[in-house]
């Protein structure tokens, strides 16, 4: 990634890491619907993909 970066005349410099500050409780009635809901949209997002994986 550095030298993409420097190859257009930009300095790269390094990032700190930065750490999950929260956590997400995912037992009981609004985990399972946090799970849910995010399950709905990785198979409207990648339908396709999982259509072909499907198929193989």
């Amino acid at each position: 990634m550095n030298r993409k970066v420097e190859a257009y005349g930009v300095g790269a410099i390094q990032r700190p890491k930065i750490k999950a500050k929260k956590s997400l409780d995912l037992s009981g009635v609004l985990g399972r619907q946090i799970v849910k809901s995010e399950t709905k949209l990785a198979l409207r997002t990648h339908s396709n993909t999982f259509k072909k994986l499907a198929d193989m």
